[in-house]
């Protein structure tokens, strides 16, 4: 009984370089992209010119806030756009609308006549710290989510345990601030603490899981189990060049193992091998190869002629 496998190519792409999404989803970011950079520097030219101006007065200081708001929300956006044309692309999404509130309401703090203006300023605070929280929360998780295709167990276990804390996070912010104070309420020294708990949390993952990917991405991945034998697959780490030998892995019975020894003359069994191989295809009329001359690992100075032709 014989078996045989060839080495297929290596270097294939991780799941985290999956496909990416439909056309009309690679346009809208490719647009987004270019309106947040053009956005970035509009916003800064106003700034230079506002802060190389003689006086600085109110107009300036708010010119000045505008582009600090509009900085953010090109920072925040670009890592949401980051994964809308990967599967999570709705956590993206509600990132971009999360960013966008968060911008609006600060335009509209920062550029309002707070001396003649009559309504809910409350609200419109209120609003703007949720959107930031969220819009920042999310930008957070969609950078984190590049690398949710890994098939590492223990980067997805990190990954998952990350971002809960970061949604452990968020909410424990923004209950005092949905709740006006009654949650946690007075004297709730636990509370703090359990956020400072998740935030920790939320840091070691931030800083650890990128680490790990890499780390993870660099060792060698185990050879693939034969479904036949249950024999691991000889393979390279990395592409062979075209033309490059085929690795054969061959079972031999012990009577064709003796005869291949006998063969080889106290040489080594492989180039008996190649020797055989070889005889045989041209006994049965297979044209010679086309590419270079074969070569053989430890030659056999007793023997005549060589243990591959051509070598």
């Amino acid at each position: 009984m014989s078996r045989a496998e060839s080495v297929e190519p290596s270097g294939a792409a991780e799941g985290t370089d999956a496909a990416a999404g439909p056309g009309a989803v690679r346009g809208f970011r490719r647009a987004m992209v270019v309106a947040v950079v053009v956005a970035l520097l509009v916003a800064s030219g106003f700034g230079i010119v506002a802060l190389l101006g003689g006086d600085f007065g109110d107009l300036q200081f708010r010119i000045v806030l505008t582009t600090l708001v509009v900085a953010a929300f090109g920072t925040t956006s670009l890592c949401h756009l980051a994964v809308v044309t990967r599967a999570v692309r709705v956590v993206g999404l509600a990132g971009i609308v999360a960013s966008a509130g968060a911008a609006l309401c600060a335009l509209t703090l920062i550029w309002r006549d707070w001396e003649s203006s009559t309504g809910p300023g409350e609200g419109l605070f209120r609003s703007f710290v949720v959107c930031t929280v969220l819009a920042f929360s999310l930008a957070h998780a969609n950078l984190l989510l590049l690398l949710a295709g890994r098939r590492d167990r223990l980067v997805r276990a990190g990954l998952a345990v990350t971002l809960l804390a970061i949604a452990v996070v968020a909410v424990m912010i923004l209950l005092p601030v949905l709740t006006d104070g009654a949650v946690p309420g007075s004297g709730d020294d636990g509370y703090w603490r359990r956020l400072g708990i998740a935030g920790i949390v939320d840091a070691l993952g931030t800083i650890a899981l990128p680490v790990l990917a890499s780390v993870s991405r660099a060792r060698p991945a185990p050879a693939p189990a034969d479904p036949a034998q249950g024999d691991p697959v000889r393979a390279s780490g990395a592409a062979e060049p075209a033309g490059a030998p085929v690795r054969l892995v061959l079972d031999l019975p012990p009577g064709l193992a003796a005869r291949l020894a006998a063969h080889a003359g106290g040489g080594a069994m492989e180039n008996a091998a190649l020797d055989v191989i070889d005889r045989g295809l041209a006994a049965a009329g297979s044209p010679a190869p086309t590419g270079p001359p074969t070569t053989r690992s430890v030659p056999d100075p007793a023997r005549t002629t060589p243990d591959v032709p051509g070598s």
